[in-house]
């Protein structure tokens, strides 16, 4: 594994967009991981480090711009979707091949599902994480209570004691993976006071362009893709509930779906029983 990074353009200029490598960098059959909202994209070393040793494939996991160790926008307008699939075109293009695979958790199943929706799409295979074409309001409300937050940790500990229960509906997590977990999800205070989360609490903004009380609908998105999908729902998720997935498989081809018990938003696809279907689907390249 490397860490590296893609400059990508923005209206403020070039803005540098981290992402890990994972596996023979000659290899041409790759796989894409996008993390949620407030995350990054160390949360798919577990299953990165799988498909490079099992599948061989070669992996990129991005930070989104303002999350991990990439840069933090000055115009917080631009932590919008749109903005997003510009800046994942750009890792596709740098990786030098034609057709990806797709993971995506969250928001990074929906900019998944937003690329795949294109024409022309160099998403061959999409995994989508928990969420759907139809995001329900009382999902979003509960995000939006703690998204700009920007808690001042004293030490690592309180740090710790925080992810634990922001992750608590994502189900059981190895208990190996916690302390590089909790690394990856902090960054030191500039003041050198203690730690913070590890990003831009203005990325809440984009929850203000939402109308309070109303669902996101991407139904008329969701019906252009006409690649393979592979949906993970959690058992408990308020965010894709289980009448969603249901209209999903109904109308989305080859939409396969399968659901992990004892999670909620967002399964960790760390576990080998959560990885299992992701693993098995993605089978079917390379």
């Amino acid at each position: 594994m490397i860490e590296t990074d893609v400059r990508v353009l923005r209206p403020e200029g070039f803005k540098r967009m981290a992402y890990t490598s994972w596996g023979d960098p000659r290899r041409r059959d790759v796989v894409v991981c996008v993390h949620g909202l407030t995350r990054q994209g160390r949360d798919f070393d577990a299953l990165a480090e799988r498909l490079d040793h099992d599948l061989h494939r070669r992996v990129l996991c991005p930070d989104v711009l303002g999350r991990g160790k990439s840069d933090w926008l000055g115009d917080k307008t631009g932590y919008t979707y749109p903005l997003y699939l510009a800046d994942m075109a750009a890792l596709i293009a740098r990786s030098g091949v034609e057709s990806v695979d797709w993971v995506g958790t969250s928001m990074g199943g929906l900019i998944g599902l937003m690329l795949a929706a294109t024409p022309n799409t160099p998403i061959r295979r999409l995994v989508i994480n928990d969420i759907g074409p139809l995001v329900p309001w009382d999902g979003l409300a509960r995000i939006g209570t703690y998204v700009g937050e920007d808690p001042l940790f004293p030490d690592r500990a309180a740090a710790e004691r925080r992810l634990r229960e922001r992750t608590a509906t994502y189900g059981p997590m190895p208990a190996e993976r916690w302390p590089a977990f909790v690394d990856h999800s902090t960054r030191r205070d500039p003041q050198g006071q203690g730690l913070r989360l590890a990003y831009d609490p203005a990325i809440a903004q984009a929850f203000q362009a939402v109308e309070p009380g109303q669902p996101i609908d991407l139904w008329a998105l969701w019906d252009r893709v006409q690649v393979p999908v592979l949906v993970v729902r959690g058992a408990q998720s308020d965010l894709l509930p289980a009448e969603v997935l249901e209209e999903m498989k109904r109308r989305g081809p080859g939409c396969q779906a399968v659901e992990v018990p004892g999670a909620g938003h967002a399964p960790w696809l760390m576990s080998p029983d959560q990885m299992a279907p992701v693993l098995d689907f993605l089978k079917g390249h390379g």
